[in-house]
Parts: structure tokens; sequence; C-alpha cells
């Protein structure tokens, strides 16, 4: 079992914490070390897109120029930065809908209904088809990385805790150890601040109490 994010995990932290926040001076010094630690331009590219989803499209087109910015700052002082894999085209034979409903059921653990997606269907048809069928279906990204994207971005944005409170819990059926969630809360420490990480650790600890009672009522 994995205690600690790896080099790369752990780049992707800021990045997409400061590309939902629109802090972009922290943001080019968080692409930078992602750069060299390893992230392709491809995979970056794509936590800036991805970002877009939770934080909108000003934020997301913001550091998309703020990325080419820095890009073109490493090629004129002779980087060879790694551009990396495209994402593979998306399968015909089912539609981005068919495939965000199934991605969506996976990461959570179950079919996601509710009130509020009775209430607004489109919403609901918007999310799975959009987000969880063109976007988590692409492959440039495995779901534990594009789920450490979305919790540092959710984080990062004030008001939002039961958004992160849901993608903690995806994070946990995903490859993702509460071992390493704490290493994420020190990393977001470390870039964000303690007020962000200190909101973001009493949202982890109502997450993993709550999953202690279901494994403990599971064993009596």
């Amino acid at each position: 079992m994995e205690t600690k994010l790896n080099t790369k995990q752990r780049a992707i932290v800021p990045i997409a914490a400061f590309t939902a926040s629109g802090n972009l001076d922290k943001l080019k010094a968080s692409i930078e070390k992602g750069l060299d630690a390893g992230l392709t331009v491809n995979e970056i590219k794509e936590i800036l897109v991805q970002i877009y989803a939770y934080a909108g499209f000003p934020r997301s087109l913001n550091a998309i120029g703020t990325f080419m910015a820095v890009l073109d700052a490493r090629k004129e002082k002779g980087c060879k930065d790694e551009v990396g894999k495209e994402a593979s085209p998306l399968p015909a034979d089912k539609s981005s809908l068919e495939f965000g409903t199934e991605n969506q059921t996976k990461l959570v653990g179950q079919a996601v209904t509710g009130p509020l997606f009775d209430f607004a269907p489109a919403i609901d048809r918007f999310l799975k088809a959009h987000l969880f069928g063109d976007i988590f279906q692409r492959d440039l990204l495995d779901w534990s990385e594009r789920e450490l994207a979305t919790i540092a971005a959710l984080a990062n944005i004030k008001g939002v805790n039961s958004q992160l409170q849901s993608h903690y819990a995806i994070s946990l059926n995903n490859g993702i150890t509460p071992e390493q969630l704490h290493d994420f809360l020190t990393v977001l420490d470390a870039c964000c601040g303690p007020e962000v990480a200190l909101n973001a650790k009493g949202v982890l600890e109502q997450v993993l109490e709550a999953q202690n009672k279901v494994k403990g009522k599971k064993r009596q």
C-alpha cells in the first residue's frame, strides 16, 4: 500500500490548485517544477483543461496562456521539454453519455442519483456526458491523477467543501490511500498555506471517520 505520493503526483497538486484560484505567478512556478519533475507538456495541458470543469473557462484559459508563456521562455533557454503522447480517440461504439455514466458509476462505486439531479436533469446529463465522458475517458491521465487534480482545485476554492468531500471519497475508491491523502495535505500546506490545508484536513477527517463507521458496521 502506497503511503506517499510520487514526484509527479506531488507536482500535480499546486498546478491544479493555482489554476483553480487564478494565481498565475504561483502557477508559473508550479508548472516549471512540474516539467522538471517529469510531467509532459500534454499531461500538464490536460490538467489545465480538466480544471475548467471545476473552476470555469476563464481560469482554465488564463492558465493555458500562462503555460504557453512558460514553454516559450524555456525554449529560449534551450530547454527541451517532453511533449508526451496524445490522447487516444474515443471509441465510436458508445456515446459520451454512455461512457460518462459508466465512468461515474465506477468512480463513485454506485450509480449517482438524487433530488438535485431530478430537479435539474440537464446538469446530470452534462456531468455524465462531458465531465465523466469526454474528459475522464481521455487516457492522458489516469483516474487517480485526475482525482488528485480535482481535490487540489476544490481545496483551493472557498465554499465547495461538499464537492471536496465527494471527491475525497472518489479518490479513496480509485487507488489513492488515506496515507497518500495525508501526504496531499502536506503538499497543499506547503504551496497554498495553512488556512487552505486546515480546511482540507477537516473535510478529509470527516470522510475517513464516515468510512470507518461503515467498515465497523460491516464487521458487526
